[in-house]
């Protein structure tokens, strides 16, 4: 058997394999978090790709809980870091400190923060200043720590899930669009339809929550990024996401209403990010290809914070997800 051959049936048992499994992390999940398929699909693509994502949502709708439960889902080390303006970069990465070796001399010892985990939820990020929020970004962006000149890196796999609280903005450092760039996905998680919302009441008050079983490991996660980024995608539907970005960008060829509407509209790191998150939606449901439903799917949080509107938008009462729907009617292609 030749290395292509043995390398291509490698392959094929991983695919089958994130298949198979499918059902199994819903049901481990649904043990705790009622409803919230699509977030939860798109969260799990999220981690499938290797990519940070941010969630935006209310209160009390069980983002720290779901974020925990995918950690222990995938037996991944998990720190939830509450982040506050007076936080200080050093709460995040760590520190040193002047350690006695005890035999009468002194050393700095670097102690890891906790960012140092497989899984960060980095609660209510946009709740602390700048200079701490940049801490998170080389973490983010380069899977490393600085102190004092010392690069220390971060166990993989890493990913940074991130939570903003979109009704109170006093008192808050709304992210930068470098910073906002750097996440995979804006999740948006909204209230439950009643009867989803009395099952959560009665599973609360009720009982204790069945545990929630392991089903991998640190090691399958990195062996799921290598397979992903190995799925093909046919040019056409490379070329639709490049011209999705491109014309949410105001300018002279933009369309009309991304004029009206937009003042800073989508980098190619969008594109990239749409085509990565569409290659592990692929083998979430059993193919080794890009279809363009896959694409279609991932549309709305791949450009939701990507697409900053301007003044005349929030004056109209337009969202951003309408104008990703005018978007996306306007770019024709395969989707």
């Amino acid at each position: 058997m030749t290395d292509e051959t043995e390398m291509y049936e490698e392959e094929r048992q991983v695919v089958e394999k994130i298949h198979e499994s499918r059902g199994r992390i819903e049901h481990e999940l649904s043990k705790v978090i009622v409803g919230q398929k699509v977030v939860r699909q798109q969260l799990l693509i999220s981690l499938f790709a290797g990519g940070h994502c941010l969630i935006t949502g209310a209160p009390g709708l069980a983002k720290t809980l779901l974020v925990r439960s995918i950690a222990q889902v995938f037996e991944l080390k998990f720190q939830r870091i509450q982040f506050t303006p007076d936080l200080m970069p050093a709460d995040i990465t760590g520190t040193e400190i002047l350690e006695d070796t005890g035999d009468g001399h002194r050393r700095m010892q670097f102690v890891k923060g906790p960012i140092f985990a497989n899984v960060i939820l980095a609660d209510e990020i946009n709740r602390t200043p700048p200079k701490t929020q940049a801490a998170l970004l080389e973490a983010m962006q380069e899977h490393q720590v600085t102190a004092a000149g010392v690069r220390y890196p971060l166990e993989e796999p890493f990913f940074v899930l991130a939570t903003q609280n979109p009704i109170e903005m006093e008192g808050t450092y709304p992210l930068p669009e470098a910073q906002l760039d750097r996440f995979l996905f804006n999740v948006v998680i909204d209230y439950l339809p009643e009867d989803d919302e009395v099952a959560v009441v009665r599973q609360t008050t009720s009982r204790k929550p069945e545990p929630i079983e392991a089903l991998f490991d640190g090691k399958d996660v990195l062996q799921f990024h290598e397979v992903v980024r190995r799925v093909p995608v046919a040019e056409e539907l490379i070329r639709h996401a490049v011209r999705l970005a491109s014309a949410s960008r105001p300018g002279p060829n933009a369309p009309a209403f991304i004029n009206d509407w937009v003042s800073w509209g989508a980098g190619l790191r969008a594109a990239q990010s749409l085509i990565l998150g569409a290659k592990a939606r692929a083998l979430l449901s059993g193919r080794f290809h890009v279809a363009p439903e896959d694409l279609s799917a991932l549309v709305h949080p791949t450009f939701r914070h990507r697409v900053l509107l301007g003044y005349r938008a929030e004056a109209d009462g337009v969202t951003v997800d309408a104008v990703i729907d005018r978007l996306m009617a306007h770019v024709k292609g395969p989707i």
